[in-house]
Parts: structure tokens; C-alpha cells; sequence
């Protein structure tokens, strides 16, 4: 059986880049040089790292307004017209919910389990009363699926038959098997029969104008409607939720999994902002600090938490001041909730000796002690106690390092500042909430400051002491020139970020800029010199092909299989963004994968730009130059040029045929090798 052409294509072009060019191109390399880079260099070098890489033509156009001119414009993002990335953010209506609407809207299971038990009305709007009634019928058939237990007599019967030695007799076990059988046969005809009808009503729905489609999906049984969105799949869905609003499709793909909803459009949306925001560097530093404040999204609540986390605790101070995004982090119920910091105690709170409210008066004094535990009786333990993960975290990994000089009773310290930092009804998107009562109480030391007992205002003190510190400012400024000068960035550099970030008291802005006008940024030496991530790479694939997005799951699943889930890094370390993280054989034959399917037509939901550079082309050397130029700006060495001129020879891409001397070459195959060329896989 013959190998299919793309397979073929992946493994031999990786086979060839892999003996030896491709790991040693990628890997960090510092050369001895001097001088800087011409301006046309300048814009391709600024498009790299200010942005997920160059769209087509726009090389030119920077170049064009002036590299300085338009950096200084990316730091002001506001002035950047962003109607067209809104345009394409439309249809996805939890990105502009509140949290309790996400959760009011595509319930979670505690929320589902309520409305069944008839603790919680049901919904009276007849969208969202559907998704309801889909889960509830969901959760009610997984009630009726547990196993019962064998009613005692039975147990007893059975186990008198198995001593009596009678061969002949039938066991209680026997029969309940016969029994089992019987009506696993009678369901297997019921479901056969469910999805027969199903066929049919769904092939019914399919001839009917979207808006009448919709309505009829509604008026279905939650049976009905569920066995249809089983049977619904891939091309299937596509058809059913076609010409369908934004709205319309989510109540559709709500009736599977409404959770899984919230998931999708927040990872489908940041695709799409890396791919056409015109904002970029707004959108890389949203990337950027969203890793540094890492929230895994798959831990229970922050599946429906995290949407309002990027949107109003990131993305607002992404070039603002520090201090206001690591308290705007602080107090996001997303990180509360990541870190556990909801559920921490202080050890002599009154939650923790388990003073009533009522013992209190209006001043907060002990009016009423708790009576003491009667005599030979052990005292109540609290249902929870000092949690330190946000305390070592925010030190270690959020502003001092892991070197910042804190000791582990500062941790303990300042995991007492914080307790009484939770979060109101989590499960019902309830934000923020300074509990008192869960608060520890008298003096704290932390970093040798004394921090006097002031409820809330504690947080804020400890918070602005940490974003103030030198050992942050270097921290930060390191962390900020590995993302977008080199792995192991200049020591001068970053002490030069470092005094801007203290001087202008965290202003993110001001320490990138300074960072911007620096030697070191434009040095040849980091021309090309960054490693992408898999999302880096994913997006600039994309932007540089021109492709059209009109469904970024598959490219979102893209991810998934080069090992960085959006929103998927479990620790709180986030994602490296360093070469030996992402530079090995296996990553590098799947990149080629992807850039094969891509630049084929092979990505579902993308689709190429016909008008492209390789448009009237006839020769194969023709379509790789033009492509050389438009998706690496020439930048490709003589070593990688030869290796992908061999794969011209196949006639599979030059598609020279006697009787068709002008068939155009297999441009797509060209372009595929281009972007999985060790050279585009740099910044």
C-alpha cells in the first residue's frame, strides 16, 4: 500500500533537516559580531518579536511607517483601530459575559444537580430552559445507569444455593444475569430504534431554513434533542448549525456540553487575537502575563473562572503598572480558587476556634466567648487551615524568584496576610470576598516589615512591598528580555530594565521601551535567534500563509497534540519559553506535519488565499523563490535552500507531466516545507 504523499513528504523532508541541520539551527547560538541590522531587517525583526509574526506584505508596510514610528504605536494600543478582530470575536457571547452569566448560561454539574433535585427553578427562557432540561436528562440517566444493591434476601438465597450442593438449582445470580441480559437486549432495541429516529428527524432539520431549524430543534423532546446532538459530528454539526447566529450555536453545542462551551470560545478566541488582532503587542503581552500568573483551566471552577481572569485581571495592566496587575491576579477568584487561597485559615481566627459571628460586637470585640470543651472532650477541628500555596507562589514565582531571599517563614508569614482572601459562592461565579472571620489576626513579619493587623488592607501591603522590590524589578526585567531579546539575555540589559522598572515605579510600559531602544535588542546576534513555542509557531504559520480562519478548533486541537494546550499547563511555573523545552526530533516532524495540512488545505475550517505569491508560477524554483521571499524574507540558509530544492525532483511536487508542460508545481508542498523549514521556526 502506498504511503500517502504528505506522510511521505513529512518524514523525508524531516529526515533530511533532522541529520543534523535542523536541531543544530534551532539551538541557542550566540556568533561573535558587531555592528546592526539594516532597516528592512529592522521591521522583520520587530514583526518577530513584537508580534506572532509577519502577515503578508507587511514587512513593507512597517518599513513603510517607520520601525520606531510603529513600535511606538504597538505600546499604545488604544490608538490601533480593532473593529475587524471585534467583527470575528462577535459570535463568541461568553467572552463578554460576567462570570455568573457564563454560569447562569452554560451550567456546570453542581448547578445541573441542583435544578434536579428541585433545589433551584429552572430557567423560564426556552434557550437556555433546553440546555437545562439536556443536562438534566443527562445527569438523570447516569442516576438510573448506578448499579443497585442486591436486596438482602437475594444476597442470602444466593448464598444458601451455592452451600446446598444442589448442581441443579439456579442462584440468585444466575437469574439476575438472565434478567441483565433481557434488558440490556430491550435497551440496545430502544437505542437502535432512538437513533433510527433520530436519522431522520436530523435529515428533516437539515432541509429547514436556519432560523425555522433552530426553532424545531427546541421544540423537540429532551430526548429527541440529545440523541441528535450525539449523532451530530463534524461534518454533520457543521450542517446542522449552519447559517445559525452565534447565539443559536452555542445553545446547539450547549446541549452536549455547556461547560465545554466556555472552554472552546475562550481558546478559539485567543487563536484568532494572535492571528488578527492588530494589537499584537497588546496580544503577546496578554500571552506573556497570562503565563507568568498561570491558572490551569482544567481545575473544577476555573473552567468558567478564566475567561473573566484574561479579560479583566490581564489584559487591562498588560502595559500598565505592575503592582496593579499582581493585585488585579491577587484577588481574581481564578487565582483564589487555582492556588486554594479561597479555603485558607488563619490558625486563631474564628473560624478556626470556631467563635460565632453572634460573639462579636459591631467594633469586632469578644463579647461572648465561646464556652470552653467539656472536660475529657478533644476540641473541633476547623474544616480547613493555612494553605501557603499562593503565598510561596507570588514570591517565588510572581515577583522575588526563587532566589529572591525569603525564607519559609516568610511564606508562612505571608500566607496569614492573606487568609480571609475568598471568593463569594464560587460555583455560582461569585467574584471576590474578605472574609473576617477566616482572617488571622495580630502582627505578621514579613521580609523583616511589620505588618500591622488591618484586615484586607494587609494584602495590599505585603503586595505593593513585593512589586516595589529590587529583587522583582530584576526578576521581571530578566524574565521580559528572555521572551523577546534571547534564552540568556544580556546581564547589562536587564539591569538597565530593571532601574526603569523601579525608577518609573513598574511601569511595564517604560521597561519594554526601554528594552526596545536598546543595543542589544537590535544586535545581529538575535536576528532569528528565538525559538518559537508551539503556539507562536502555530499562529505565525497561519498569519504568514494569509490563510482565512473561519473555525480555529482544529488548529486549538493543533496544540493539544504538540504538547501546549492553551490554558493547559498544570503547575503554575507556566510554559518555557525556552529553545531546549520545544526543540527535539518528535516536535519538529509534527511542526512539519502541520505546515504540510496547512499550506494543503488539509486544516479544517482554513483556507488558503488562492491569490498567494506562487500565483502564475510554472516552475517549481519560481513558486520556492517567491515563497522564500514572502513567508522568511529571504532569510533561509544555503544548507536548508539545498535540502528543500532535492524535494523539487519529486515529480509529486513539480508535477512536470510530457503532456502538460505548463501545469503549474505543487505549491502547497512548497510552502508546507517552507513553514516547517528551521529558519521559520525562529524569531
Amino acid at each position: 500500500m502506498a504511503m500517502p504523499f504528505r506522510k511521505y513528504l513529512a518524514l523525508a523532508a524531516a529526515a533530511l533537516l533532522l541529520s543534523g541541520l535542523a536541531v543544530t539551527a534551532l539551538a541557542k547560538k550566540k556568533t561573535a559580531s558587531s555592528g546592526t541590522i539594516d532597516e528592512r531587517k529592522r521591521a522583520v525583526h520587530a514583526l518577530n518579536r513584537l508580534t506572532f509574526g509577519p502577515r503578508p506584505d507587511e514587512v513593507e508596510r512597517v518599513a513603510q511607517i517607520g520601525v520606531d514610528k510603529w513600535i511606538e504605536l504597538q505600546l499604545h494600543p488604544e490608538n490601533i483601530d480593532d473593529s475587524a478582530l471585534d467583527a470575528r470575536l462577535a459570535a463568541f457571547g461568553t467572552l463578554r459575559m460576567d462570570t455568573r452569566q457564563i454560569v447562569e448560561n452554560f451550567p456546570n454539574n453542581e448547578i445541573i444537580k441542583q435544578v434536579a433535585e428541585g433545589k433551584v427553578p429552572m430557567p423560564r427562557d426556552p434557550v437556555r430552559r433546553a440546555v437545562y432540561q439536556a443536562q438534566i436528562q443527562k445527569y438523570e440517566d447516569k442516576q438510573d445507569r448506578k448499579p443497585e444493591p442486591a436486596p438482602k434476601s437475594v444476597k442470602q438465597s444466593a448464598s444458601a444455593a451455592g452451600t446446598s450442593g444442589e448442581t441443579g438449582a439456579v442462584t440468585g445470580s444466575e437469574a439476575r444475569a438472565d434478567s441483565n441480559d433481557m434488558l440490556a437486549d430491550a435497551a440496545y432495541e430502544r437505542q437502535r430504534e432512538a437513533m433510527q429516529a433520530a436519522n431522520i428527524k436530523l435529515i428533516e432539520l437539515l432541509d429547514l431554513p436556519p432560523e425555522e431549524r433552530f426553532r424545531a430543534f427546541l421544540k423537540l423532546s429532551p430526548d429527541e434533542q440529545r440523541v441528535i446532538a450525539n449523532r451530530a459530528k463534524g461534518p454533520k454539526a457543521d450542517a446542522l448549525m449552519g447559517g445559525m447566529n452565534g447565539q443559536q450555536k452555542e445553545t446547539m453545542l450547549a446541549m452536549n456540553n455547556p461547560e465545554q462551551v466556555v472552554v472552546d470560545e475562550l481558546m478559539q478566541a485567543k487563536m484568532l487575537r494572535a492571528i488578527y488582532g492588530g494589537r499584537q503587542l497588546e496580544e503577546v503581552m496578554t500571552d506573556f502575563w497570562f503565563n507568568h500568573f498561570n491558572v490551569f483551566i482544567n481545575k473544577g471552577a476555573d473552567r468558567f473562572l478564566l475567561t473573566s481572569y484574561e479579560r479583566d485581571a490581564i489584559r487591562p495592566h498588560v502595559l500598565g503598572k505592575f503592582e496593579d496587575l499582581l493585585v488585579a491576579t491577587a484577588k481574581s477568584p481564578a487565582m483564589l480558587f487555582y492556588l486554594d487561597n479561597w479555603l485558607s485559615v488563619g490558625p486563631h481566627s474564628d473560624v478556626a476556634l470556631g467563635i460565632p459571628p453572634q460573639a462579636r460586637d459591631q467594633r469586632g470585640r469578644l463579647v461572648h466567648p465561646p464556652a470552653p470543651p467539656a472536660k475529657g472532650k478533644a476540641k473541633a477541628k476547623p474544616a480547613s487551615g493555612l494553605n501557603e500555596n499562593y503565598g510561596r507562589e507570588l514570591m517565588e514565582l510572581h515577583t522575588l524568584s526563587v532566589n529572591g531571599g525569603y525564607s519559609q517563614k516568610d511564606v508562612t508569614e505571608v500566607a496569614k496576610v492573606f487568609t480571609g482572601w475568598t471568593i463569594e459562592q464560587p460555583n455560582k461565579g461569585g467574584g471576590f470576598k474578605f472574609e473576617p472571620r477566616m482572617h488571622e489576626p495580630d502582627d505578621k513579619f514579613v521580609l523583616g516589615h511589620r505588618i500591622k493587623p488591618s484586615g484586607e488592607k494587609e494584602g495590599l501591603q505585603v503586595l505593593h512591598l513585593l512589586a516595589r522590590s529590587p529583587q522583582t524589578a530584576h526578576f521581571i526585567s530578566r524574565k521580559l528580555a528572555m521572551r523577546f531579546v534571547s534564552d540568556d539575555p544580556p546581564p547589562a540589559l536587564v539591569d538597565r530594565m530593571a532601574q526603569t522598572f523601579l525608577k518609573k515605579n513598574g511601569d511595564i510600559r517604560e521597561v519594554l521601551r526601554t528594552m526596545f531602544k536598546s543595543p542589544e535588542f537590535w544586535a545581529p546576534e538575535t536576528y532569528r535567534a528565538k525559538v518559537k513555542t508551539p503556539f507562536e509557531f502555530v499562529a505565525s504559520a497561519v498569519r504568514a500563509s494569509g490563510a482565512q480562519v473561519d473555525d480555529a478548533r482544529q488548529l486549538v486541537g493543533t496544540l493539544n497534540n504538540m504538547g501546549m494546550p492553551l490554558y493547559g499547563m498544570m503547575p503554575p511555573t507556566g510554559y518555557s519559553m525556552k529553545a531546549e523545552t520545544w526543540v527535539n526530533s518528535s516536535a519538529l516532524l509534527g511542526r512539519m506535519n502541520f505546515a504540510l495540512a496547512l499550506a494543503g488545505g488539509k486544516v479544517r475550517g482554513v483556507t488558503l488565499d488562492a491569490s498567494g505569491p506562487a500565483r502564475g508560477a510554472t516552475d517549481a524554483n519560481e513558486v520556492l523563490a517567491r515563497m522564500e521571499a514572502s513567508l522568511l524574507s529571504g532569510d533561509i540558509s544555503r544548507q536548508t535552500h539545498t535540502t528543500i530544492s532535492k524535494q523539487l525532483e519529486d515529480p509529486k511536487i513539480s508535477q512536470r507531466r510530457l503532456d502538460d508542460p505548463l501545469r503549474p508545481p505543487n505549491a502547497g508542498a512548497i510552502e508546507g516545507l517552507l513553514l516547517g523549514s528551521p529558519e521559520f521556526q525562529k524569531r
